[in-house]
Parts: C-alpha cells; sequence; structure tokens
C-alpha cells in the first residue's frame, strides 16, 4: 500500500494501490441487559472481547461507490445502499467532505447474524479502508465516533482489544489489564438469529418472570481478567440474552453441552446467538475441542481462536 501523503495546499491524496483492512469478530464476556429506554434501545453494560476470527475489505480507487463479496454468506447479503458497509463508507464521506468513490470487496469469513457483530465489523473495516484510501488521516477516536451512528458495536471494532462498553453498547473504554491470551472456541450453528427478535423474546420471559436473574456488576468479571486464570474467568462469563437464544434456538443447549462435555472449562451463547463460544486453558485444548464439536453435529462449524486482537487495521 501506498501511504496517503498531504501536498502543499494540504488536502489528501488517495494512495494508488488497494487497501486491504483486516477486522475480527466480538464476543461478550459480560453482556448485561437493562431495561427499554425511551429511544427503543435497551442500557448494556458489557465486555467487549475481539478474537482472531476475520472479515477482510479491500478498498481500491473507483468512479462510484461498489461493493462485491466472496465468502461466507455470498448470495445472501444485500450489497446495496442499506449494507453497513456503504453507509459507513458515506458516513466517512459525510464526516470528511470527501467524495464516496470506492470499489469495495469483502472477503467473508465471520458468520451472518451470529452473535459475532460480523456487519458491525464490516463497518468498522470500512471506516478505516476508506479512511486510508481517501487519505482522510481520521484519528482512531474520530473514527470511533462516525461509528456511533451506525451500530452499537461499530465503535468498539474500530479499537479492538477488551473494553467496557455502556450506555447501548457504543461508549468504550478500554480494559486496563495486563496482556493475556485467552483460548476460545467459535461454533457456528446452522442460520442466524434476529437480534431485535432475540431482546424482544428476553422481555417476554421477564414479563412473565421465566428469564434468571439480570446480571450484576461486570467487577468479578474485570477482576478474573487481571487474574489471568482462565478457571477463573470461566465462572465469571456471563450473558443475559443467553435464556432468550435458547428458549428461540432450543438446539443450541446440545451445542453448549456437546463443548463442555469435550473439556471446555465453560460454554456460552455469543451474544444474541446463534453461535457459541468456548473458553479452555490451553491452544491444544481448544484445536481437540473444535474437532470434537464438529464431530458432534451439534454445530455448523467450529473454530479455534485466541483473543484479545486489535480492532480493524490495514494489514
Amino acid at each position: 500500500m501506498t501511504e496517503a501523503w498531504r501536498p502543499d495546499d494540504d488536502r489528501p491524496r488517495r494512495p494508488s494501490g488497494p487497501v486491504r483492512v483486516r477486522v475480527p469478530a466480538k464476543i461478550n464476556l459480560h453482556l448485561g441487559v437493562g431495561p427499554l429506554r425511551a429511544d427503543g434501545y435497551h442500557e448494556l453494560t458489557t465486555v467487549y472481547h475481539a478474537i482472531g476470527l476475520y472479515d477482510e475489505l479491500t478498498a481500491r480507487p473507483g468512479d462510484t461507490l461498489t461493493l462485491t463479496m466472496a465468502g461466507e454468506g455470498a448470495g445472501e447479503l444485500v450489497l446495496d445502499d442499506s449494507n453497513l458497509i456503504i453507509r459507513a463508507a458515506r458516513a466517512l464521506a459525510r464526516r470528511t467532505g470527501l467524495p464516496a468513490l470506492a470499489r469495495l470487496h469483502l472477503r467473508k469469513h465471520i458468520p451472518l447474524a451470529g452473535g459475532l457483530a460480523g456487519g458491525s465489523a464490516d463497518a468498522a473495516a470500512a471506516l478505516v479502508a476508506c479512511d486510508a484510501l481517501w487519505g482522510a488521516g481520521l484519528s482512531r477516536e474520530e473514527l470511533a465516533e462516525v461509528a456511533v451512528e451506525l451500530g452499537s458495536d461499530v465503535p468498539f471494532l474500530v479499537y479492538g482489544g477488551t473494553a467496557l462498553g455502556t450506555g447501548r453498547g457504543e461508549i468504550v473504554s478500554p480494559v486496563l489489564v495486563r496482556p493475556a491470551n485467552w483460548h476460545w472456541v467459535v461454533a457456528a450453528a446452522d442460520g442466524g438469529l434476529s437480534t431485535p427478535e432475540v431482546y424482544r423474546e428476553l422481555d417476554r420471559l421477564r414479563g412473565a418472570g421465566a428469564a434468571p436473574p439480570p446480571l450484576g456488576s461486570t467487577d468479578p468479571l474485570l477482576a478474573a481478567l487481571r487474574q489471568r486464570d482462565p478457571g477463573v474467568l470461566a465462572q465469571a462469563l456471563g450473558n443475559d440474552l443467553q435464556a432468550a437464544a435458547l428458549s428461540l434456538r432450543p438446539d443450541l443447549a446440545d451445542t453448549l453441552a456437546a463443548g463442555v462435555a469435550a473439556g471446555a472449562l465453560t460454554g456460552l451463547v455469543s451474544g444474541s446467538g446463534p453461535s457459541c463460544v468456548f473458553l479452555t486453558r490451553t491452544s491444544d485444548a481448544a484445536t481437540r475441542i473444535a474437532a470434537a464439536l464438529k464431530e458432534s453435529g451439534t454445530c455448523r462449524s467450529a473454530e479455534a481462536v485466541q483473543g484479545p486482537m486489535a480492532g480493524a487495521r490495514v494489514a
């Protein structure tokens, strides 16, 4: 990639070659769902964690703004102006005053509607890729400001790592702990789950008195991260949306049971589901458990990954 530079008139010029950005999926180590707000969103307290499961977005100079894709969800994902990638490019163009001109190509690996924020990840990738392609020179903080209007998870995926999310999830603060590698298995289910539908089901279960008590403070989770012991972290993980996801997809209980039976320290539904994630002690254990999950027939695929990972970055 040719780096953007500023000529004498101080206007950014475009690099001559393509810009490739890798962006990770996210899981929620803690996802506490509060009451419904006046704006239609629930109040959230979450601890985000970026994992080594990636989409890649390539941006090239173009005379219009176009999007093509290959990989997971090809032929299913709508690529018109409603797509978050296109919306992100246009939002960045409005912020910078630059024309929204680019040929964008997505190579997708993160499952669609899987509770791993794949769409939000791709929006974050578009912000970083177009910023570099157009030579806009926005900081991470400025890109995160643009990201807020695109979705609750998008600002985190600009940053990556492990972070506390509040509000509807868009207010992101880094979690300051000593670096540690955590080993996970991600099990993808057949089909997806609608995030709004899962939230509605949680509201229904709570109204009927059929939901578990809401998660409390994030303090135990943050303390577990500081201890850097997978066994301690396993006891602190939690997701208020899990009961609703299991209500809508009871088969996910079989996936969770299969992962634990194969040796995972614990398993939980990722975000709004239906993907499930499992914490393991070592990389070798993660590889072994992923293979056992594939053989169990309880999921479409399973992959060993690590975290935390950086957010959307030029490759």
